[in-house]
């Protein structure tokens, strides 16, 4: 060792026992691990909903928008190309100087001097150069003000025609309350998740669920769109465009779908550490069929007749969910969050993140924060036997 250097070593706690360096196998391959996660990637995104696309459109409101892209896509990818064209093209036919004329067939001023005079000083612009390549300039200047003028003036109308074929009516902006036979939705956002309330002229027709909506196809449904916490966005690509939810106002918004489906939504606006799992579904269904679907809400959840299901019923009663949950027809009347009394028709737990199935229910009541990070629901110390009998009831509650 040389003199004056000393050999550096990283500390190491006596108790600490030194870890063998993970050995990988002959098989494996980054390549081949990089393809596998992109096989395997497919199979771990929940697909009890549809797919979140701006070109599946179902609605007149969705339609209109994708006309209006379409056009845009067009009119910008010809207007891209034409100028790449005419750069290339200035770029490829330049004069040169050995193409230009000889200085004795070069065109003379008025005055009978050349364009270059023997000083060597330059003449006007221009002056040394063909009728035909002026005119050229000229009309390349004039083409380069009219065409985008044509261009813009295309698109604000056809703007503003589609905002005016997706914004709601006047009348059910100043309306506060449904008229008969009117579809209204009054849908609040919350970190992290989706309050949805059901408006009818008759008050005792009024509902709750969460995180999911159900519309009659052929009918338009207004959205009074409200925020009790940050400014959230409603954003369903398939049946309308964005929709802000602010904070103290109410922002009305209309939706209709012409055919059944499932269609995902999602909170357009960062609202906090869980924005990306802020998600919702619209589900489309035939009137008959919406009715009675409506009318299977408006029902309280049911008392069991069976001793074990309502040993269960207790065990939810008993524990710390009803603090925060309402099941109507129970003493649970929690309003901080989702309302569960038909949670189980829903297709989804947690605002989107989890397909509806009884495995998935246990392992968001046992530990919400490990699906879904810093959300409002904490994880309750339940037994083994509580936490079964709470997600045998909810299972139940249809």
């Amino acid at each position: 060792m040389a003199r004056g250097h000393v050999e550096t070593r990283p500390l190491r706690r006596p108790w600490t026992r030194r870890r063998a360096p993970a050995r990988r196998s002959p098989a494996a391959h980054p390549a081949r691990d990089v393809t596998s996660l992109a096989l395997l990637a497919p199979l771990a995104q929940p697909r009890a909903i549809a797919d979140q696309s701006a070109l599946r459109v179902a609605g007149p409101a969705a339609a209109r928008i994708g006309e209006l892209w379409d056009f845009l896509l067009v009119t910008g990818g010809v207007v891209s190309a034409v100028t790449i064209g005419l750069l290339l093209y200035a770029l490829f036919r330049r004069r040169r100087a050995d193409e230009l004329p000889p200085e004795a067939d070069r065109p003379a001023d008025p005055r009978g001097e050349r364009a270059n005079d023997e000083s060597g000083g330059r003449g006007r612009a221009g002056e040394g150069r063909p009728a035909s390549e002026r005119a050229g300039a000229r009309w390349m200047v004039l083409a380069g003000i009219a065409v985008p003028a044509v261009v813009l003036t295309v698109v604000l109308v056809l703007t503003l025609r589609t905002l005016a074929a997706v914004v709601a009516p006047a009348d059910a902006i100043a309306s506060e309350t449904p008229r008969p036979g009117e579809h209204v939705i009054e849908v609040t956002g919350r970190q992290f998740w989706w309050e949805v309330r059901y408006l009818d002229a008759d008050a005792g027709r009024v509902f709750e669920t969460a995180n999911e909506l159900r519309i009659p196809v052929g009918r338009p449904v207004i959205l009074r769109l409200r925020s009790i916490d940050v400014i959230h966005s409603f954003w369903v690509p398939g049946l309308q465009g964005k929709m802000d939810l602010v904070p103290g106002r109410t922002n009305v918004l209309r939706i209709e779908a012409d055919r059944p489906g499932v269609w995902r939504g999602q909170c357009a606006e960062f609202c906090g550490v869980q924005h990306a799992k802020m998600a919702m579904v619209v589900v489309a269904e035939p009137p008959e069929r919406y009715e009675r679907w409506a009318a299977g809400q408006r029902r309280p959840a049911p008392t069991p007749a069976d001793p074990a299901a309502d040993a269960d019923r207790r065990a939810f009663l008993a524990s710390g969910c009803v603090y925060c949950h309402a099941v109507r027809g129970t003493p649970a009347g929690g309003d901080l969050g989702p309302d569960l009394t038909h949670v189980a028709s829903r297709l989804t737990l947690a605002a989107g993140v989890l397909p509806n199935r009884p495995g998935n229910l246990y392992g968001w009541i046992a530990d919400p924060q490990a699906h879904k990070p810093g959300s409002r629901m904490p994880a309750l110390p339940l037994a083994p036997d509580q936490l079964h009998a709470i997600a045998r009831y909810l299972g139940t509650l249809r």
